[in-house]
C-alpha cells in the first residue's frame, strides 16, 4: 500500500511541474465552457440595422422607437435614399434596412393600411431571416396596439427583400467559413511540424551548419506548403461555383490575392508554432486546440459575433478567419472591391509580418 501511494504521490508531482498538463486539466474546460457558453447561440442581437423614412410622421418615428427599444437591434444609421442602402450593405455593419414609404401615418389612418420594407442581408441567411422575423413581429405586436376595438383594424404590410442571396441557400454561408477554416488549419498544422520534424529526426545539425540564414531557411519551409494551398484554394473556388452554384460576383483576381495574403498569415503562424514547439505532438496540439475552436466560433463563421459579450469580440479581432471570412463574403457574394475590405487586409498583411518576424526572430534563438 505505501508503494501505491509513493507512485500516486509521484504521479501528481510529474503532473504538477507540466504546465502544459496542468493548463489542459484545469485551464481548458474553464475556456471551453466560457466560449460555449457566450459564444454558441442561435440568438441575434444588437445587430446594426438602418432606417430609411420617407415619411417622418407620429406613426413611423413611434414604430422606430418599438424598434430601437428592442435588444435585437441598434439603429447605426439613417438614409435619404434609395441608393444608399446597398452601399451601407457592403461596408458589412449592417444587417437591416427599414424602409418607410412616403406617407405612413396618412395612409394608415385614411385606408387603415400600410406597408413597410424590410431589405436584409442575406449573404448569411440564418441571421437575415432571423432579423426579418424579429422585426415583423414588432410591426405586428405595434398593429394590434394601436388598433385597440376599431371596427376597421389598422393592417401593416411588411414585404421583405433578401439581398444577394434570395434564395437563402445556406452554401452561400457555408463556403466563405468553409474557405478560412481549411486553409488556416491545413496550412499552420503542415507548417506547425516542419522545424520540430528536422529535430527529431535528427536532421536540424545540417540546418545549424548550412550558410542560408534562418529567413532562408524559414521561406524554403513555407513554399511547398504555399504551392499546395494553391491547389486548395483552385479546388474550392471550383467546386464552389461548379457543384454549389456559389457566384463570384466581385473580382476573381482580388479574391485569389486575399486567399494567398491569407494563407501567408496561416503559414507564418504555422511556423511560428513550430519554432517554439518542442515536439511534432505538440505542435499538432496547439495548432487543432488553439485554432480549431476560435476559429469556428469566433470567426462569425458559425456565429454572429455581435451577439457575443464585449471580451469575445475583442478576443475575436485576434483570430484572422474572422477578417479573412469577411473579406471572402464581401467580394465573392456581395462583389465589392478593394476599397471596401482595405481594413481587413491591412490586418492581415499586419498579422502576416508579425508572426513572420517571430518565427525568424525564435529560429536565430534556437540557432544560438
Amino acid at each position: 500500500m505505501k508503494q501505491f501511494i509513493a507512485f500516486v504521490k509521484k504521479e501528481f508531482h510529474h503532473i504538477f511541474r507540466d504546465k502544459r498538463t496542468m493548463f489542459i486539466l484545469l485551464g481548458m474546460p474553464i475556456v471551453q465552457i466560457i466560449i460555449f457558453g457566450f459564444a454558441l447561440t442561435n440568438e441575434v442581437k444588437n445587430s446594426g440595422i438602418a432606417i430609411y423614412d420617407q415619411s417622418k410622421d407620429v406613426a413611423t418615428s413611434s414604430l422606430i422607437q418599438e424598434i430601437e427599444s428592442s435588444q435585437y437591434f441598434d439603429i447605426r444609421q439613417y438614409l435619404f435614399s434609395y441608393n444608399e442602402i446597398e452601399r451601407v450593405f457592403k461596408k458589412g455593419k449592417i444587417k437591416l434596412v427599414v424602409v418607410f414609404p412616403p406617407n405612413f401615418n396618412e395612409d394608415l389612418q385614411h385606408f387603415n393600411k400600410a406597408q413597410v420594407q424590410l431589405i436584409a442581408d442575406a449573404s448569411d441567411p440564418n441571421v437575415a431571416t432571423t432579423l426579418t422575423n424579429y422585426a415583423s413581429a414588432i410591426i405586428i405586436d405595434y398593429q394590434n396596439r394601436i388598433t385597440n376595438d376599431r371596427k376597421l383594424p389598422y393592417t401593416i404590410g411588411t414585404e421583405i427583400k433578401m439581398l444577394y442571396n434570395p434564395e437563402l441557400k445556406g452554401a452561400y454561408n457555408f463556403v466563405p467559413g468553409v474557405m478560412a477554416m481549411v486553409l488556416l488549419l491545413v496550412c499552420t498544422m503542415m507548417t506547425a511540424i516542419t522545424i520540430v520534424k528536422e529535430k527529431e529526426m535528427g536532421t536540424m545539425e545540417v540546418l545549424l551548419v548550412s550558410p542560408m540564414k534562418p529567413l532562408v531557411v524559414v521561406i524554403a519551409k513555407a513554399v511547398p506548403y504555399m504551392m499546395l494551398s494553391l491547389i486548395n484554394i483552385a479546388s474550392i473556388l471550383l467546386l464552389s461555383v461548379f457543384v454549389l452554384n456559389v457566384p463570384i460576383n466581385g473580382s476573381l483576381v482580388l479574391l485569389l490575392l486575399e486567399s494567398i495574403l491569407f494563407t501567408l498569415v496561416s503559414l507564418s503562424l504555422g511556423l511560428l508554432i513550430s519554432s517554439g514547439a518542442g515536439s511534432q505532438q505538440v505542435a499538432m496540439f496547439i495548432s487543432l486546440v488553439a485554432l480549431f475552436l476560435p476559429t469556428v466560433m469566433l470567426s462569425g463563421f458559425m456565429f454572429p459575433v455581435e451577439n457575443m459579450p464585449l471580451a469575445l469580440r475583442i478576443v475575436s479581432n485576434v483570430v484572422p478567419a474572422k477578417w479573412y471570412y469577411a473579406i471572402v463574403k464581401s467580394v465573392m457574394l456581395k462583389g465589392t472591391g478593394l476599397q471596401t475590405i482595405w481594413k481587413e487586409t491591412l490586418i492581415l498583411t499586419g498579422m502576416m509580418i508579425f508572426f513572420l518576424t517571430l518565427a525568424i526572430k525564435n529560429f536565430k534563438i534556437r540557432l544560438a
